[in-house]
C-alpha cells in the first residue's frame, strides 16, 4: 500500500483513480445521508478516521516504491460499513500524500482502490461471516482481512505495471506478495488485536451508539448495559 509518488507508469494510474471514483462518489452519498440521519455518529466518524490515519501512518520500509503498515480500515467498516469507510480512507490519503509524502497525487487512485475501497469491503465481509462466533472474534477477522487483502491488491498492481522478464504477471506477483507478507502477517495479526481492544473500549464507553449502528445484538446489548 501507499505505492510512491510517480512509480506508476501513467496509464496505469489513471485506470486505477477510474476504477476508484465511483466507489468514492457513492461512498460520499452514503456519508452525507448518514450525517443528516444520525448526526450524533459524527464523533465515532472522526474516531474511525483518525484511527485510520494514525495507523496507516506508521509506515515500514518494504518493496521499492511501496511500504508495510496497519490500515486501520476495519474498524470504519465495521461500524458505518465499507462505503462511508472509502471516504475516510481517501481523504486519510490525501492528507498523507499531501502532508507526509506518504503515497502520492498520481498514484492516489491506486492507493485508494487497495486500501480505501478493496479493503474494506473485504474486511466487512469477514465480520460477517464471523458474527456468529461473536462480537470480539468477528472483529479480529474484519480488522485482519481488510489489513492483508489491501497488501494483496496492492501486489497485484504492482505486478501488473511491473511484470516479471520471465515469469510475467503471476511470477512478478509471487516476488511482490513474497515480499510483502514477511512484514504484512504479522502487522495484520497485531491490527486486528488493536481494533479488538478497541471496540472493548466503546462496548464500555458508548455502547449506546454501538446499538444505534447495529454493532451490538440480541445478548450483546443486556451484557454491554
Amino acid at each position: 500500500m501507499h505505492i510512491a509518488e510517480g512509480y506508476l507508469p501513467v496509464s496505469h494510474a489513471i485506470a486505477w483513480s477510474v476504477a476508484a471514483a465511483p466507489f468514492v462518489v457513492h461512498g460520499v452519498v452514503t456519508l452525507s445521508r448518514r450525517v443528516a440521519a444520525d448526526p450524533e455518529s459524527k464523533l465515532l466518524l472522526g474516531a474511525s478516521g483518525a484511527f485510520c490515519f494514525v495507523l496507516s501512518a506508521l509506515k515500514i520500509p518494504s518493496v521499492t516504491g511501496s511500504c508495510s503498515h496497519p490500515t486501520g480500515t476495519g474498524l470504519g467498516a465495521i461500524l458505518f460499513r465499507p462505503p462511508i469507510m472509502t471516504v475516510l480512507g481517501t481523504i486519510t490519503l490525501v492528507f498523507q500524500a499531501l502532508l507526509l509524502a506518504h503515497g502520492g497525487l498520481t498514484t492516489l487512485g491506486a492507493n485508494v482502490f487497495s486500501m480505501a475501497v478493496i479493503g474494506p469491503w473485504v474486511g466487512y465481509g469477514g465480520y460477517l461471516l464471523t458474527r456468529r462466533l461473536g462480537l470480539l472474534p468477528a472483529v479480529f477477522a474484519g480488522a485482519f482481512a481488510a489489513d492483508l487483502v489491501t497488501y494483496c491488491v496492492t501486489s497485484a498492481q504492482l505486478a501488473l505495471a511491473f511484470p516479471d522478464p520471465q515469469g510475467g504477471f503471476a511470477g512478478a506477483l509471487a516476488k511482490f506478495g513474497g515480499v510483502f507478507a514477511v512484514t504484512q502477517l504479522p502487522l495484520a495479526v497485531s491490527e486486528g488485536l488493536l481494533t479488538v481492544l478497541v471496540v472493548r473500549l466503546l462496548r464500555t464507553s458508548a455502547a449506546a451508539d454501538l446499538i444505534r449502528l447495529g454493532v451490538l445484538r440480541g445478548r450483546e446489548k443486556a451484557v454491554a448495559s
